[in-house]
């Protein structure tokens, strides 16, 4: 714990270069630190359901308002950051000043404390939920863990009623979760489904991160296998 708040430290000191911005993004103990960029990189070059100037998009659970940032950057005129977490809503708060975004005209991000959605519907709801379904121990885990997939079932549980029509949910995802035996792809599909939710394409990437090449982590095999992948996900016709 110690050493993990020590390395928040230094995280939110020198920041993380986030390629797809072209920036840093100091990111809080606690709070997930975007130093996967395959993850950001999806965000950025999936097709919007839509002209960007012309819709309003919403950040579900944005932690360092990375996305959030990345949404308003490819010029999405409106952007509502929502978290339940005060660390969160803080960060985001500070990293999107320091990006510039307070002084911009031509688009608005609304950093909103709220339990995943808030008010209103969007043409595109965005969301990255802890990848792995197992118990968090620690502050600095609760950015990774998602205790019986808890956020991402309420993400899927309330995203048709707040898309607009026509509208899409991007879910970004790991597998890493399946390859440890936490769950399966089977369990993921049945939960979109219930939802009231279709599935309109997948992009898949490789992590390029440090740990995915090292023979010597324990969790090397899973890490090995591992695709993250965003999810374009859409209202199922009645």
């Amino acid at each position: 714990e110690l050493q993990g708040l020590i390395g928040g430290h230094e995280w939110r000191k020198k920041g993380v270069e986030v390629p797809a911005l072209g920036a840093r993004i100091h990111p809080h103990y606690g709070v997930f630190a975007p130093i996967r960029h395959e993850y950001v990189e999806l965000v950025a070059k999936a097709p919007l359901p839509g002209a960007a100037a012309q819709i309003t998009a919403f950040d579900i659970g944005t932690g360092t308002g990375v996305l959030a940032a990345v949404l308003a950057q490819r010029g999405v005129r409106h952007v509502i950051a929502t978290d339940n977490n005060p660390r969160a809503l803080a960060c985001a708060t500070e990293n999107l000043v320091r990006l510039g975004f307070a002084k911009k005209t031509n688009v608005t991000i609304d950093v909103v404390e709220a339990d995943l959605f808030p008010d209103g519907r969007a043409a595109l709801i965005v969301c990255n939920p802890p990848w792995v379904p197992a118990q968090p121990n620690s502050a600095l885990e609760q950015a990774v863990y998602d205790p019986d997939s808890t956020m991402l079932r309420g993400y899927l549980g309330g995203l048709a009623a707040h898309l607009e029509p026509g509208g899409e949910g991007w879910l970004i995802l790991s597998d890493l979760g399946e390859h440890l035996g936490l769950r399966t792809r089977e369990e993921l599909l049945a939960m979109i489904a219930v939802a009231g939710l279709k599935v309109v394409a997948r992009v898949d990437i490789k992590p390029s991160h440090r740990r995915a090449k090292d023979a010597t982590d324990p969790l090397f095999d899973a890490r090995a296998k591992e695709i993250t992948s965003l999810w374009r996900l859409a209202a199922s016709a009645l």
